[in-house]
């Protein structure tokens, strides 16, 4: 019985990097009318934004923290121009999962793999 419960552990512990590496690669982000917004990137603890309007003044890059459920931004033009505070990992009926992306008041965008 020991052994059961060790080797479960094992495996469990050998999937966490999987399931925290979830949001990292390619976004191609909506915004609450559904218009495109840009492309978000993400690896590691940093980011990219680009967005569809020239001159925005939230496209650039930052720093981020993740976390088990998605990312929090640090810094960057979208944390400082766009008021964007996370990035939360939810479940999506067409590609399997997306980003949502959110304010202190609100859902601003939604983005799905690229």
């Amino acid at each position: 019985m020991r052994r059961f419960a060790l080797c479960l552990a094992l495996t469990a512990l050998s999937a966490t990097p999987a399931l925290a590496q979830a949001y990292q690669g390619n976004w191609s982000c909506r915004d609450a009318t559904t218009n495109r917004a840009g492309i978000l990137t993400i690896y590691g603890e940093v980011y990219g934004w680009a967005s569809r309007t020239a001159n925005d003044p939230n496209s650039g890059t930052g720093s981020l923290t993740p976390y088990q459920d998605g990312v929090g931004f640090n810094d960057g033009n979208l944390r400082a121009n766009g008021a964007i505070q996370a990035g939360r990992l939810v479940d999506d009926a067409n590609f399997g999962s997306a980003l949502q992306l959110e304010t202190a008041e609100a859902i601003v965008m939604l983005c799905t793999p690229r």
